[in-house]
């Protein structure tokens, strides 16, 4: 393994870059030369290819995003996508390659790895912590300290003024950000893609709080199940009473990366390199109880189910 490539790709996630600085300086500190591939998948096929050193990734330990760039790639899915990709790795001399990102990303990965045997690891880097083989992807931790953080302000304007509010978080396929703010931030209702909700019954529920003297009531939604502001109208039609939205949106994706998610993306990102040094392919890093794990790209796929039965309940009792 002389030269290895890293990119990152799909949505961002804070802690990439940190990510990206573990892969380059351990794989410097083994004699083994580093090629950025710049947008992700459509970077690859494209050919934006650079030789990264020791102070390409100074000082990016802190910072959100990713200095790679990212994006979504169709042609990637495709054969003729993923042969130019291949050209390109090979015109570069590159013998194995880091992806960082998400399920979109890990699908990559399982080509490059199955169907043209290329050296390939994947790092986990989402907000949504949906996949399988870690207890946390990287940039979860961050995501859910900012959606937090926005929860507890907006919690201080809807006690004040006594109104309901419905927040809709980030998680098209994933409850997970939804379901843990909403614990950690009071809130009275989630509604999350794993678990079915049933609206009349939430309209009843915060009606008869307001007969009590609870002017003040809180909902958490997933985006993937309903978008903030229909869900606000039903709520407003069904209760008679005035509901106000706010959609947290992109703001839960940048933001300098917690230390939680630096220390995950420096250990995820070492070993990456650790294994491809040892002629693993088709493989991804994770956690597990603190320790590095490691598993097959096709585990990594299958999504850890949300535990959401606990949680929600706990939710109803706190009410």
């Amino acid at each position: 393994m002389k030269r290895i490539g890293v990119l990152t790709s799909g949505g961002d996630s804070p802690g990439m870059n940190a990510a990206l600085r573990a892969v380059v300086r351990t794989a410097l500190s083994r004699k083994i030369e580093v090629a950025g591939i710049f947008g992700g998948y459509s970077g690859l096929i494209n050919g934006d290819v650079k030789t990264l050193g020791h102070r390409s990734v100074s000082n990016i330990i802190s910072r959100g995003g990713t200095i790679l760039k990212t994006s979504r790639c169709e042609e990637f899915k495709t054969k003729e996508g993923q042969e130019k990709a291949i050209e390109i790795l090979k015109r570069n001399e590159i013998d194995g390659l880091v992806v960082i990102g998400g399920d979109g990303s890990y699908h990559g990965v399982q080509a490059l790895a199955r169907d043209w045997k290329f050296p390939c690891i994947g790092v986990p880097g989402t907000i949504d912590n949906d996949l399988g083989g870690t207890d946390f992807t990287i940039g979860s931790d961050t995501a859910l300290n900012t959606a937090l953080d926005a929860i507890d302000k907006i919690r201080d304007t809807l006690t004040s003024l006594e109104r309901i509010f419905v927040v809709e978080v980030m998680g098209r396929m994933s409850g997970y950000i939804a379901l843990n703010v909403a614990l950690a931030g009071g809130a009275e209702q989630v509604v999350i893609p794993e678990r079915k909700f049933d609206l009349q019954q939430m309209a009843q529920d915060i009606t008869e709080g307001y007969i009590r003297g609870k002017a003040s009531w809180l909902i958490v939604v997933a985006e993937g199940v309903v978008k903030g502001q229909e869900f606000a109208k039903k709520i407003t039609d069904l209760t008679d009473l005035e509901t106000r939205v706010v959609v947290l949106g992109h703001i839960q994706r940048g933001g300098s990366p917690t230390a939680k998610d630096r220390i995950l993306a420096t250990r995820l990102g070492a070993t990456a390199v650790d294994l491809l040094q040892k002629g693993e392919t088709g493989k991804a890093v994770g956690i597990r109880a603190d320790e590095i794990n490691v598993v097959t790209i096709e585990e990594a796929l299958k999504k850890t189910p949300l535990k959401t039965e606990n949680i929600c309940s706990l939710i109803k009792i706190l009410t």
